[in-house]
């Protein structure tokens, strides 16, 4: 923190940067590269699976008389490498948020992304020699994936100006699709030539170094003492937000919040589409070369397609909850909601029906999921933002908890019914679980949506604080 003298500012950044306009956009972008980092080196394995069973090295006789690649997981095996990391992810959710709001972001997310990056350059040595080690590796990397969401919301109260949060919230949270047609990109390249999959694995690493040596440089947790920050930026950060906002020190009224029905509506809908999230993630490369016997390479190029057609989708949602003020925040958060969670919930469960010969058609259709699905940083997040005020930290933090949970869900309703990765009535099944679930929640929350705030973020202090810089611009 600063120290105050004859009221002007010791900033106490390390790195003596010039001021920039808008720096605060230069905060989040960085963010959102290390963002992007801990999530892919933890997905990286989720298309690797597809290249690493056609791995003869180290090969063992199996029990037809035929060598078997010690690369070749079940559906069990897998399922609880992927479950590894869901245990991981709640373990360290709690410590990680109590260490965030004690010591702030910038050391606690950097020790994170270390920890990602030792974990994942050891991967395919813990692969190639022990399962239980490989497991204990991703459980590791659930633990510092656990500091993702809680940062995204650290920046939002600390580093966005009100009319600029779901903007702010649509470009940190698409980390998840961006990671995705990077990974499957480089994956699928990577598996594909000489160099083989476990390169992709210390590509990853080498790319995670350098994000995370920017993150240490630009980011400081107190954007009124940072050097770089102009007293005209600083004004817009500070507009409409009170002293709670900014505070290093503060109490969290915990148990009001998890009693608070639009917040656990608001987390509902959140564990519902971040499963069906996970689902397309984790499975639709599976699903798309397996069932409908789309190429290796033609799967990425899919799946890169269906992440990046979502862009504009998002950020135009963001648009219409920051900027346009004709139409009521609470109508604006259900007609996106709407989009994002009933909509998706009725093509999604769709998904199942369309045969190999019709697979064109499945891609449009994952598509569409996709850029539909991505107008949620204008539905529940905004009314977790809106009810929690100075607390959507803590409300997106605990949508990370949702979504360690959803890391358990999905795989549990895809190894109950699917035993056959190659039966396209199975995955229909499960399709239709998780879409019937999701229009479940979209529905609640014409119930318990509010845009109003809590009386658990009733302060005394005034809004619009005064400006901690002296004026310089």
């Amino acid at each position: 923190m600063a120290d105050e003298k004859e009221g002007k500012v010791v900033s106490s950044d390390r790195m003596c940067l010039p001021k920039m306009p808008y720096y605060r956009f230069i905060v989040m972008m960085v963010a959102f590269f290390c963002l992007m980092s801990i999530f892919s080196n933890y997905t990286i394995m989720n298309f690797a699976f597809i290249c690493m069973k056609d791995d003869m090295q180290g090969a063992v006789m199996g029990e037809n008389g035929t060598l078997q690649s010690i690369y070749d997981y079940t559906s069990t095996e897998k399922a609880q490498l992927i479950w590894a990391v869901a245990i991981g992810t709640i373990l360290g959710t709690i410590p990680y948020n109590l260490m965030y709001v004690r010591y702030g972001a910038k050391n606690v997310f950097l020790s994170a992304g270390i920890i990602s990056l030792i974990a994942t350059s050891c991967t395919p040595f813990a692969a190639a020699n022990n399962y239980v080690l490989l497991l204990v590796i991703r459980l590791i990397q659930g633990i510092a994936y656990a500091a993702d969401f809680a940062v995204i919301g650290i920046i939002c109260v600390k580093w966005a100006p009100h009319d600029e949060v779901a903007f702010f919230v649509s470009v940190l949270t698409v980390f998840s699709p961006f990671a995705t047609v990077i990974t499957t990109a480089v994956t699928g390249f990577l598996c594909t030539s000489s160099f083989g999959w476990r390169s992709s694995f210390y590509v990853h690493s080498v790319a995670g170094i350098l994000c995370f040596i920017l993150w240490y440089i630009v980011y400081s947790d107190d954007p009124l003492s940072h050097s770089s920050v102009t007293s005209r930026e600083l004004s817009n950060i500070q507009k409409g937000k009170s002293a709670a906002h900014f505070d290093q020190k503060r109490e969290i009224p915990y148990l009001r919040m998890v009693i608070n029905k639009a917040l656990v509506c608001t987390w509902f809908n959140a564990f519902m589409d971040l499963s069906m999230s996970i689902m397309i993630i984790t499975y639709s490369p599976i699903y798309f070369h397996t069932v409908l016997e789309f190429p290796i390479e033609q799967t990425a190029f899919i799946i890169g397609i269906t992440n990046f057609a979502q862009l504009p989708f998002k950020f135009g949602a963001a648009f219409i909850s920051d900027r346009i003020t004709s139409i009521g925040p609470k109508t604006k958060m259900l007609i996106f909601n709407t989009i994002s969670c009933g909509i998706v919930s009725i093509l999604f469960g769709g998904l199942g029906f369309i045969s190999k010969d019709q697979k064109w058609i499945a891609m449009f259709l994952l598509i569409a999921v996709n850029c539909l699905m991505s107008t949620n940083c204008a539905g529940f997040y905004q009314c977790g933002r809106h009810v929690s005020q100075q607390f959507a930290d803590v409300v997106i933090a605990a949508i990370q908890f949702c979504k360690c949970l959803a890391l358990f869900f999905v795989p549990a309703i895809v190894a109950i019914t699917v035993t056959d990765e190659s039966d396209r009535s199975e995955w229909s099944h499960a399709f239709l679980v998780m879409s019937g679930l999701l229009l479940v929640a979209n529905f609640s929350a014409y119930f318990f949506f509010t845009d109003k705030p809590a009386d658990f973020t009733k302060t005394e202090e005034p809004h619009d604080i005064p400006l901690k810089y002296e004026e310089k611009m």
